[in-house]
């Protein structure tokens, strides 16, 4: 149950927030500038390359590097060499996890880790491995780990990772607001670097100033009734979300959102692409999902009784208003079915910022039904 009182309790929230994700939230702009500024104290404007690689391999556990690699692989473009290397192992524990370069890895590929614990023992010897085979490694993780160790020994960029005093002492969730751009800002001006992508240093300042601008609107001082990220979160109470998502952009960002409620909140959401969402959901809003399923629903006792879960469409969208879009479709799809609807849109701006605020408001919202509902 959602303790929506509790989303105007500024003071509550801050109580309440003891894996300090609200303030992780709020900072992301500035872990952006952190992030950036380490990336370049490491000497990643320096580089000299040869030319694009011919595959990137991206390693590194949790949800952070699976969204790390999807939003790389997704601004680098149709034709896109960015690989994920998915880990093995019989249990999501730093030393039970395996990473393995594929076969034909050699000296025309880059190898990235990302990690915001730095003490994997397989990502240490992959990084001997990449060096063994003549791959180029780059890693952004915690200082002073070992992993460190093992990129200096194996001659490659290391970049530390960015944190807060505040998240010293506890063991980081992989879908901490602040891990995310902590480990993917980085990344971005390497990438931008070696010629995949575009992220020169004035578009990383940019990301970071949208960021802040998001943390005013969905800040927890501000009410639910002019907060997006509280809305929605209020929205969502009691709802099975499904994400849907239009243009090229907003599938990363929705499949972000999707993994932020699961590992924050316990909320499961399926996530699919517009125009193809039309036709895999149809069954589902047909269902017993729909808000119209149980007729008996009315006569519930509203205190003894939980309420059934019901879904409730998430549109994101990276795209204006207007053109070829199926947003039309969507809303008479899910509206036929008596499911409601909530609907995200960035401000103008480039491909970086209105990807970021996409993230920012769905991280917020995530956070927010986390706290509200006491997971």
């Amino acid at each position: 149950m959602l303790d929506e009182s509790l989303l105007d309790a500024p003071e509550a929230l801050a109580e309440a927030d003891s894996r300090a994700l609200l303030r992780g939230a709020a900072e992301a702009g500035a872990r952006v500038r952190t992030a950036a500024r380490h990336a370049a104290e490491a000497g990643v404007h320096d580089l000299k390359p040869d030319g694009r690689p011919r595959a990137v391999l991206i390693a590194g556990p949790g949800a952070a590097a699976v969204c790390a690699a999807d939003l790389l692989g997704t601004l680098a473009g149709a034709g896109s060499p960015v690989t994920r290397l998915a880990p093995t192992g019989v249990a999501p524990a730093a030393g039970a996890l395996r990473w393995e370069l594929p076969g034909w890895a050699g000296s025309v590929d880059l190898l990235l880790i990302t990690t915001p614990d730095g003490t994997e023992p397989s990502l240490s010897l992959l990084a001997d491995q990449a060096y063994r085979r003549g791959v180029n490694v780059a890693a952004v993780a915690p200082p002073d780990t070992p992993l460190a160790e093992a990129v200096a020994g194996a001659h490659g960029l290391f970049v530390p990772l960015a944190t807060a005093p505040y998240e010293q002492d506890e063991p980081l969730a992989a879908s901490a607001p602040g891990v995310l751009w902590a480990l993917l800002t980085p990344l971005l001006a390497l990438l931008d670097r070696v010629g995949l992508l575009a992220a020169p240093p004035d578009a990383l300042q940019k990301v970071a100033d949208r960021l802040d601008q998001v943390a005013e609107r969905c800040g927890p001082a501000i009410a639910t009734y002019s907060n997006p990220a509280k809305t929605l979160a209020a929205e969502l109470a009691d709802a099975l979300p499904l994400i849907w998502t239009e243009g090229i952009s907003a599938g990363p960002a929705g499949r972000r959102f999707a993994a932020a409620l699961a590992e924050l909140s316990g909320t499961p959401a399926v996530v699919c692409e517009l125009p193809e969402a039309l036709a895999a959901h149809s069954a589902l809003l047909a269902g017993p999902l729909a808000a119209s399923a149980d007729p008996d629903d009315f006569f519930r006792d509203r205190v003894e009784e939980p309420p059934a879960l019901h879904a409730r469409v998430v549109l994101l969208r990276d795209r204006p208003i207007g053109g070829l879009t199926a947003a039309p479709a969507a809303r008479d799809l899910a509206l036929s079915h008596d499911t409601p609807i909530s609907e995200l849109e960035p401000e103008p701006g480039g491909e970086l910022e209105t990807l970021a605020e996409l993230i920012a408001i769905t991280d917020f919202a995530a956070v927010y039904l986390a706290l509200a509902s006491g997971a």
